[in-house]
């Protein structure tokens, strides 16, 4: 039995609760994979797993055998990257999760060019708004948005990520501009159910120096719809159906086209006391693997050449309506 590649069906399969779908990951056949999972459970003399017509569920031997195994896997991934890292050609299968909207707008559309650049590196993409594990995933790195929590995973910076007041002409025509953050409150907002509350900190970015404590203005927002997804959010504000906080990466080119107007340009989202940001987060390791340093290199090259990440690529601002 090839031990390494029957852990490695093992870790799929209690991964994805499926022979097949483990097998469709790691190019193998279905059987081959049950293969190995029964060869495992022969050596270990343990069943590994629960199988039902719903799907596969680890036993309290499974469960055990995989926490040790990931371990395993991760040390000889790690020994295999630090010497590939010696190669000038980056190589391998490079897997990658990312939000679904931003991954759609800026990243997608370039991943053609990364891999006509990179022939070497296959990549697999997972879209999701769900914040995954990426070591239990088998992640080789995500891009994840805001304000990182504390962890043992390391991040590099790709890009800003900064929230602005942003409204259709349309609304502005027929409901007036607001001068000042309090003047938000008599406004139709559109809510981010994801948010804590219904408010919204703003920050006044030219009173404010670099070294100055940032005081934030509470917003209490009023308005009819509340919604979970970026996109939905930022079609409803070009449709006129209220103000909105998004962040520039998502409305760059609406400003440009002239289909959404930012409000109160001094102003924005006021995220925390840490730095928000469009961040590449990777598992810890010695030696950054090849594949995982040219991706980060070419997007972070590829995201400031955009210019969709600040809104002086179109800053329009409204005057009141009289």
């Amino acid at each position: 039995m090839d031990y390494f590649a029957a852990i490695r069906a093992f870790l799929s399969a209690a991964e994805l609760g499926s022979f097949s779908k483990a097998a469709a990951r790691i190019e193998v056949k279905t059987s081959t994979v049950s293969r190995y999972i029964t060869e495992l459970e022969r050596d270990l003399g343990i069943a590994l797993f629960n199988r039902s017509t719903r799907g596969l569920v680890l036993t309290e031997g499974g469960r055990v055998f995989r926490e040790q195994a990931v371990g395993v896997v991760k040390s000889l991934e790690e020994a295999r990257e630090v010497t590939s890292s010696l190669n000038s050609s980056p190589r391998g299968l490079l897997r990658v999760t990312m939000p679904c909207t931003f991954g759609r707008r800026h990243v997608i559309r370039h991943l053609p060019d990364f891999m006509d650049r990179y022939p070497k590196i296959d990549v697999d993409v997972v879209m999701t708004d769900e914040v995954l594990n990426i070591i239990d995933s088998g992640i080789d790195l995500a891009i994840r948005i805001g304000v990182l929590p504390d962890s043992q995973l390391m991040a590099r910076q790709l890009a800003a990520h900064r929230r602005v007041v942003c409204a259709s002409p349309a609304y502005v025509a027929q409901y007036g501009a607001p001068a000042s953050p309090a003047e938000l409150a008599a406004h139709a907002a559109l809510r981010f159910s994801r948010a804590a509350d219904d408010r919204w900190l703003l920050v006044n970015r030219a009173r404010t120096s670099v070294h100055a404590k940032q005081e934030a203005v509470s917003v209490t927002l009023r308005g009819r719809l509340r919604l979970d997804d970026t996109e939905a959010v930022l079609d409803l504000a070009v449709a006129g159906r209220g103000i909105a906080l998004l962040p520039t990466w998502a409305i760059g080119d609406a400003l440009r086209d002239g289909k959404l107007v930012q409000l109160l340009p001094e102003w924005e989202a006021q995220p925390g006391s840490a730095a928000a940001a469009v961040w590449a987060v990777y598992p810890p390791k010695k030696t950054v693997s090849s594949k995982v340093r040219a991706f980060i290199d070419f997007y972070t090259a590829v995201f400031d050449r955009e210019g969709c990440f600040d809104t002086t690529l179109g800053k329009r601002a409204a005057a009141k309506k009289d």
